[in-house]
C-alpha cells in the first residue's frame, strides 16, 4: 500500500497510525528522518518553602529565591528541550532548544522584546550547532547559548544544593552569537565567543541600545543612554583542565577558567547598562574517598564606571563570591551535600553606590546550605534542604529592595535581620 505524503505527516506527528499492511520500501519522509534524530526531555521543578520568624518583607537577595516564594508551595520553573545532538560525522549538524515555563522564568529575564519579561515565558537557549572537520573537530554554535562560565547551573536539578549561590546570582547566564569549542586532547579543552551584550536581557538586545530602563529599578534609565558604537561586542572565553591518570585519586577533577566581558542592559537589578568583566575560576576535585567530592568556585564582578547621560555618572565597583563545596554520596539514592560562601562587595562612590544602599544591600555576606538528597522514586529528585545567610558587617538597612542581590534589610516589627533561615522541600520529575 502506497502512502500519501498527508498520512506520512500526520504520521510522523504522531496523529495517525500507519497501517499495517503498508510496504516495507516506502521511503521515510524528511520529517521522519529529522524527527527521528530528536530528542524531548525536560522537568518539573516543585518546592515548599519555610522561613524561621515572622514577617518575611526581605529576604537575602540570592537567585530564585526571594518574598514570593516565603511560607508555602511553589511552583518554580517546567523546562522542556527539543534536542538533535552533534554525531560523530565530519560534517555534523544539530539544534538545541531549551523553553523555561512559570515564575523563574521571569527571572531567568531573557526576553524576546527590551523591557523584560513577566509573561511566564523564556527562551534558555536555541541554537543551531555544527562541525567543521578542523583537526580533532570544531564546533560552533549559532544562538541563544549559556554562558561559559559559573559552577552551578540554571537547572536546579543539576546542582548539588536546590537554593542558588551568590556566585550564581552575579553571573550571567546565557548569551546571544556565536561560540567556537576545541577539544584539544582529553586533558584540554577551550571555548571563545562573540555575543551582543553580557546577557540575558532581550534575545537580540544589542549595546547600541543603551539601557534597557527597568520601571522597577530605584532609577530607571531611559533606552538609547549608554549606548556604544555598532561594533560593540561582548567577548567571553574558557578552558577546561582535566587530571590525568597519572595523579592517582585526582584523575578526573577538573579545573575550569573564564572571562566574560562586554555591555550589560542592567547591572544589579538598577536598570543602568554599564560595561561588565566578570572573571570566574571552578573546580571538581576527586579525593581519596570514591564517595567523597569537592568543588570551589570564585565570582568576581568588575562594573566599569560609565557616564550614564548629562547629569548621571555611575561609578564604578566590584563584587566577589567565594564557595567551597563538599558531595557524599552515602548510598546509590541517599546523598549529602554542604555549601560555605562568602560574598562581599565593594560599589566605590557614585550613584551605583546610592542605588545598591537604597536597596538595602549588605557589604559582606555569609551563607551555609546543608542539602540532603534521597531520590525514592524512579526518575525523582527529591531533597530537603537548610540554608542560613547572615549579615556580616551589619550594614543592611530597610531601604528600597530595588533588586540587589545579598542580604540586608530591615523586617517590619523586628527591627533590622542579620540572620535569615529558610527549611526547604524540593521535588524534580525529569523526562
Amino acid at each position: 500500500m502506497r502512502l500519501n505524503k498527508w498520512t506520512v505527516g500526520l504520521a510522523a506527528a504522531g496523529l495517525v497510525s500507519v497501517p499495517a499492511g503498508a510496504r516495507a520500501d516506502e521511503q521515510p519522509s524528511a520529517i521522519q528522518t529529522a524527527l527521528a534524530s530528536t530528542t524531548l526531555s525536560g522537568y518539573v521543578n516543585v518546592s515548599a518553602h519555610w522561613d524561621l520568624g515572622s514577617g518575611n518583607a526581605n529576604q537575602p537577595r540570592y537567585k530564585y529565591g526571594g518574598t514570593s516564594k516565603s511560607d508555602g508551595f511553589n511552583l518554580n520553573v517546567v523546562g522542556l528541550t527539543l534536542e538533535k545532538p552533534l554525531d560523530e560525522q565530519q560534517w555534523a549538524a544539530g539544534y538545541r532548544f531549551d523553553a523555561m515555563f512559570g515564575p523563574d522564568a521571569n527571572t531567568f529575564g531573557s526576553s524576546s522584546t527590551i523591557g523584560g519579561n513577566t509573561g511566564d515565558f523564556a527562551i534558555k537557549q536555541a541554537f543551531v550547532a555544527v562541525r567543521a572537520p578542523m583537526g580533532n573537530g570544531l564546533d560552533f554554535k549559532f544562538g541563544v547559548f549559556d554562558s561559559v562560565i559559573g559552577y552551578e547551573s540554571t537547572d536546579a536539578g543539576n546542582n548539588p544544593n536546590y537554593t542558588r549561590s551568590y556566585g550564581h546570582s552575579i553571573e550571567p547566564s546565557t548569551h546571544t552569537g556565536i561560540l567556537l569549542s576545541y577539544q584539544f586532547s582529553e586533558l584540554f579543552r577551550a571555548q571563545f565567543g562573540v555575543a551582543n551584550t553580557v546577557g540575558p536581557a532581550a534575545i537580540n538586545y544589542r549595546a547600541t541600545s543603551g539601557a534597557i530602563g527597568d520601571p522597577n529599578s530605584p532609577l530607571a534609565y531611559p533606552a538609547g543612554s549608554n549606548a556604544k558604537a555598532e561594533s560593540y561586542k561582548a567577548y567571553l572565553g574558557s578552558i577546561a583542565l582535566s587530571a590525568p591518570e597519572s595523579l592517582g585519586f585526582l584523575a578526573g577533577s577538573t579545573l575550569y577558567a573564564g572571562v566574560v566581558n562586554g555591555f550589560s542592559g542592567s547591572v544589579a537589578g538598577t536598570g543602568a547598562g554599564l560595561n561588565e568583566t566578570h572573571w570566574y575560576v571552578g573546580s571538581t576535585i576527586n579525593t581519596p574517598v570514591d564517595t567523597l567530592k569537592a568543588g570551589f568556585s570564585f565570582d568576581y564582578l568588575h562594573i566599569g564606571d560609565q557616564a550614564n547621560d548629562v547629569a548621571n555618572t555611575i561609578g564604578s565597583g566590584d563584587m566577589y563570591a567565594l564557595a567551597f563545596y563538599l558531595s557524599c554520596q552515602a548510598s546509590e539514592k541517599l546523598s549529602f551535600h554542604l555549601r560555605e560562601e562568602y560574598f562581599w562587595w565593594d560599589i566605590g562612590t557614585g550613584e551605583n553606590a546610592a542605588i545598591l544602599d537604597a536597596g538595602g544591600i549588605a557589604t559582606k555576606v555569609l551563607a551555609t546550605t546543608a542539602t540532603i538528597q534521597y531520590d525514592l522514586w524512579k526518575n525523582v529528585i527529591s531533597r530537603l534542604e537548610f540554608r542560613w545567610d547572615h549579615d556580616a558587617d551589619g550594614s543592611g538597612d530597610a531601604g528600597a529592595g530595588g533588586g540587589t542581590l545579598a542580604y540586608g534589610g530591615t523586617t517590619p516589627g523586628t527591627g533590622d535581620r542579620k540572620n535569615a533561615y529558610l527549611i526547604a522541600a524540593n521535588f524534580i520529575y525529569k523526562f
